[in-house]
């Protein structure tokens, strides 16, 4: 009796689901998201160095050289030939090429011409042109001698090469911290800022709901037109609603450079994007929720307060951060409305002072750009978490 021979199935490989969900599109999205991440954390990270360096390290060499020795080259005047003091049978000169003990700075090689600026080491000596020789040392100190008086005319010059150690300092921030009014304009900031942020959205939210779940005629158009007003550029409605605001601030005896202003100002720019995106967050919350509410005989003030308004916490966070860094960054909205009121200045221009009066002063604008910075971030990363979803509102049905 033949015997039928049955092949076995060969045993299939399933790969790990990690493998499975690899793809080139998923690949490509995340190099794309991390070059932009690398795109916005260098210059901040950059910002960051450059504010802690030593002013002579900042003047001399970028960020990223900050943890390693920088070299500069220099040159010095020499005392005229009057400044020669006599001891015993020589003439000499003396002094510090760096203008003084100065830490983490040393003298590598100098020389008495340009083009032969490391003509020798620090510790050795040069003939000079006018006579004697120059000796100078790697802290700076030189001595000029010459056996017989000098005499020239005007003063040579020294050239040297310097080696400035890194070094981490706090002081351009007590500097920036401790100049005059900055203290006040960090607290002008917050006052502008807290209520321009909390009353558009306080506004925007009312309306917002009122747009995705009231029926009332009208409702396309209005919608239709806060679209439109998302396009209106801020530099050509800015005068006009000035002119406005200091015609009822005239009529109802209110002061027009005033914060009441300024508050005015940011809600009406910041009020389009804040209904249109709280809008599309709220239209998409499930229907059966509203329904039953409704049958429960709940009013729509009711089912806005304790219902809504909870749900739509991540759209409220999200727009929270946008208009934050808007009115916390913001310039020319303040300069308009408040005026040049030392008093009311806001921290942006403060610091447009300060850079006025120190514009070479490098690490004293990196220190002071940096605080500009510090609570805008403290502000997003707490509410990170809801930027994302925020942002999403009303995209997927």
């Amino acid at each position: 009796m033949a015997t039928a021979t049955v092949a076995a199935d060969p045993v299939r490989t399933v790969a790990p689901s990690w493998v499975r969900r690899i793809s080139l599109g998923r690949i490509a999205a995340h190099l794309l998201l991390l070059f932009f991440v690398v795109v916005w954390t260098f210059p901040t990270f950059g910002l960051l160095v450059s504010s802690v360096r030593d002013k002579d390290q900042l003047a001399n060499s970028g960020w990223w050289t900050a943890l390693g020795t920088a070299t500069h080259q220099e040159a010095v005047r020499l005392p005229a030939a009057s400044e020669q003091k006599q001891e015993g049978d020589a003439f000499v000169q003396r002094g510090n090429a760096l203008g003084g003990a100065e830490a983490g700075r040393t003298i590598i090689s100098f020389g008495i011409t340009s083009d032969a600026i490391a003509a020798a080491a620090a510790g050795g000596a040069l003939k000079m042109r006018a006579g004697g020789q120059i000796t100078v040392e790697a802290n700076g100190d030189y001595v000029w001698t010459s056996p017989t008086k000098l005499e020239y005319a005007g003063a040579p010059r020294l050239y040297f090469i310097s080696a400035i150690t890194p070094r981490v300092t706090f002081e351009n921030y007590a500097k920036v911290l401790t100049a005059n009014g900055i203290g006040r304009a960090f607290i002008n900031s917050i006052t502008v800022t807290l209520p321009a942020t909390l009353i558009p959205i306080m506004i925007a939210a009312f309306a917002a709901y009122a747009l995705a779940w009231m029926q009332f005629p009208g409702r396309t158009l209005t919608i239709i037109v806060i679209v439109g007003l998302l396009v209106v550029p801020l530099q050509m409605s800015l005068i006009p609603v000035l002119r406005i605001y200091n015609s009822f601030a005239n009529s109802f005896h209110v002061e027009s450079k005033g914060y009441v202003g300024v508050w005015l100002a940011h809600t009406a720019f910041g009020l389009p994007l804040a209904i249109y995106l709280l809008r599309n967050y709220m239209v998409g919350l499930p229907r059966e929720i509203m329904e039953s509410a409704r049958m429960d005989g709940a009013s729509h003030f009711k089912i806005f307060s304790t219902m809504v308004l909870p749900l739509s916490f991540p759209a409220l966070a999200s727009f929270a951060i946008f208009q934050f860094l808007w009115v916390w960054n913001d310039l020319l909205v303040a300069l308009i409305v408040l005026g040049a009121q030392d008093d009311k200045a806001v921290l942006t221009g403060r610091l447009v002072n300060l850079l006025g009066a120190h514009g070479a002063d490098w690490e004293l604008l990196t220190a002071g750009a940096f605080i500009t910075i510090v609570v805008p971030l403290i502000v997003f990363f707490s509410l990170q978490r809801y930027f994302v979803r925020g942002l999403l509102a009303g995209s997927v049905k």
